[in-house]
């Protein structure tokens, strides 16, 4: 008999990752905000549960996949949240990005009732959560980890347990700072290079075989080219990831320059009304104040 399994929150990423697990054979029973969400996945076999304490009442384990800290908290430990349906020995795979300092209130609440919880958040973007091609990294129990680790091979490509729990969102802020960070500085460089007169696509072509070389600039510099900003992350969300980079190093007592500094970029976008576009739609700001554009509009 298939594992049955619980997914809470079916948006971008979450919508991709369930469908996978169907894939891989597991019965998944699924609740989201949006009813349209929840049908798409019913239709594909999975089974409808009004809450997230019902969704949990009816699984081995739970995964969480929705968009903020309070939302996390308000899934997990709120009146009809995953604590008030789960038994003893379920476990909770907090897949989100969020605070790691809420993440260890949440496991230790969590531990006080039996089940266990890793803070488990995924790297790739929406299109490998389609494909199945993320990256999982988690922190928690490591007998915990290796009973998901079946569930999150169903979901991605590369497993990383990381240390105990908080760890592994600790290691996600550091990754999402840096290609933050990264998109923000390819952005003004092409456009002082666009400015200067050289061609962006020949700009591309040397510096990907260079020492300027990065997976965001294989990632973000086509899609600035091209002028599609469809969302594969978007600056709503690096706004909100960059906000608990900062915060979360505040409260470590590590000084990030970078990181509030292209904080206040992203912050812009929004203001300029970006904020559902893909994080490469930063490009536009620079390009509006240089005078000039990498590619179509």
């Amino acid at each position: 008999m298939a594992t049955t399994l619980g997914f809470i929150g079916l948006g971008a990423m979450g919508g991709g990752m369930a469908s996978n697990l169907l894939k891989a054979g597991y019965q998944l029973i699924v609740n989201d905000l949006e009813d349209a969400k929840v049908a798409a996945l019913v239709a594909r076999g999975a089974k409808a549960a009004a809450t997230a304490a019902d969704v949990a009442r009816q699984a081995v384990a739970t995964i969480t996949m929705v968009e903020t800290t309070a939302q996390t908290e308000e899934v997990i430990l709120g009146v009809d949240g995953v604590i008030a349906g789960a038994a003893r020995g379920h476990i909770v795979a907090m897949m989100s990005t969020i605070d790691p300092n809420a993440a260890k209130r949440i496991h230790d609440r969590l531990q006080t009732a039996g089940i266990a919880m890793l803070d488990a958040p995924v790297s790739g973007g929406s299109a490998r959560a389609q494909s199945g091609e993320l990256a999982v990294i988690a922190g928690g129990d490591a007998a915990a980890f290796a009973s998901c680790r079946a569930m999150f091979k169903a979901m991605s490509s590369h497993q990383f347990h990381v240390g105990g729990s908080g760890q592994g969102l600790a290691l996600k802020l550091v990754n999402n700072m840096l290609i933050q960070v990264n998109t923000v500085a390819i952005a003004e460089a092409f456009v002082m290079g666009a400015k200067a007169g050289l061609d962006p696509k020949t700009m591309y072509e040397v510096i990907r075989v260079s020492m300027g070389a990065s997976f965001a600039l294989d990632y973000r510099l086509p899609r600035m080219l091209a002028g599609d900003f469809r969302p594969g992350g978007t600056i709503d969300i690096s706004y909100k990831d960059q906000e608990l980079e900062t915060q979360f190093a505040k409260s470590l007592g590590v000084p990030l320059f970078l990181a509030n500094i292209t904080q206040q970029i992203y912050q812009m976008a929004r203001a300029a009304g970006l904020a559902k576009e893909d994080g490469a739609a930063i490009v536009k700001l620079y390009e509006e104040m240089a005078g000039v554009r990498l590619g179509p509009r």
